[in-house]
């Protein structure tokens, strides 16, 4: 199995990739996707590859005679495309898939199109399916929870907001207030209530990290003016603040205490064991050449690999061999922290049972 200051902007749809229908020889034919989600959309993103076909609906300015002879008057109506896929790009911050291609089923075949897909698009794909596209469906159908945990990362006289996803975290706040030593003012509950305003529409799982008593005031807090969300909190002591409290939130597994997710503590983990054998020299590869090699020789016990390289077809070859030999392999999320550190050494590596050089 492959596992793999305004108010904060709380997404409202945390729906699961739906399945509509699925017509498959082995790995060969066509599944109808629903995404109902931003992490649906970027799941997508890495399971719509170039030669691929996706049919969806999208609008098309369609011609009739009577258009020819009044150009001006052309309108685009909602026609049924088929489109062989060349370029597949996300768009993050609109939450828009953008498959772009040729079409090769419907109105003006041989035109290239673009289909815009958004949460709520139905599209159809038919490919030659990997074991992997197909674990990621069903990762992408199980996790939903995990869309509705907030982090907080606080520390005295700053906060940090952040959103889970199924791709990563994402920073969407932050909120600083000084001391207010000399004013009169308590500046440690006036960045209390900053914080608290920012989650007022918030309806799912906090988790709140940071180091010191800071921490612990702020609990009490939530207790004092929002006992219900307390009870939704979870509070994680960490050495540090910012992005290293939340990466040392979520390695120490409170993500899967909440919502049962087990990825990014997963990535975490692994990221954090692999970086420590290689500052020791120990049993490890890394970079596309050297991991090949370990898994030719039946070295390589897991392997780690980001999202992106899959379009390779190389890799994807590789990564076939791999569990021929039943290595474990983990897909990293190019978008997270742990992702952008084995982007570095070359977007795959490989813990091995010896060392091979």
């Amino acid at each position: 199995m492959w596992l793999h200051s305004s108010h904060l902007a709380v997404p409202t749809l945390w729906g699961i990739m739906r399945v509509e229908y699925r017509d498959m020889k082995d790995f060969s034919g066509e599944i109808l996707l629903l995404p109902e989600s931003y992490d649906d959309l970027w799941h997508l993103s890495h399971l719509i590859r170039q030669g691929d076909l996706v049919f969806a609906t999208t609008f098309r300015t369609v011609e009739t005679p009577q258009d020819k002879l009044r150009p001006e008057k052309g309108e685009k109506r909602p026609v049924r495309l088929g489109i062989r896929v060349e370029r597949v790009s996300f768009h993050e911050y609109s939450g828009r898939l953008r498959i772009h291609g040729t079409i090769e089923s419907g109105a003006e075949a041989g035109a290239h199109h673009t289909l815009n897909i958004e949460a709520g698009t139905e599209l159809a794909v038919i490919k030659v399916w990997s074991r992997q596209d197909l674990e990621r469906i069903e990762r992408a159908m199980r996790a939903s929870n995990v869309s509705c945990v907030i982090i907080i990362s606080i520390e005295d006289g700053e906060a940090q907001l952040y959103r889970v996803r199924q791709s990563g975290t994402e920073c969407m706040e932050t909120i600083t207030e000084g001391s207010g030593k000399g004013t009169g003012i308590d500046g440690k509950r006036t960045l209390f209530s900053k914080v608290l305003d920012s989650l007022s529409s918030h309806q799912g799982h906090l988790i709140v990290a940071g180091p010191g008593f800071v921490r612990e005031d702020f609990a009490r807090y939530l207790g004092e003016h929002a006992p219900e969300l307390r009870k939704r909190s979870l509070f994680v002591e960490t050495r540090g603040g910012g992005g290293s409290a939340v990466r040392e939130a979520i390695g120490s597994g409170a993500v899967e205490r909440l919502t049962g997710d087990l990825q990014l503590a997963l990535e975490v983990n692994l990221m954090n064991e692999l970086m420590e054998k290689l500052a020791k020299g120990g049993a490890v590869a890394y970079g596309e050449d050297e991991v090949r090699e370990a898994i030719v020789l039946g070295a390589a016990s897991q392997v780690l690999v980001i999202d992106s390289m899959l379009r390779r077809a190389s890799v994807v070859r590789m990564l076939e061999e791999a569990e021929h030999k039943r290595t474990s392999i983990t897909i990293l999320s190019s978008l997270f922290e742990p992702g952008k550190q084995l982007e570095s050494l070359g977007g795959i590596a490989a813990l091995l049972r010896y060392r091979i050089k």
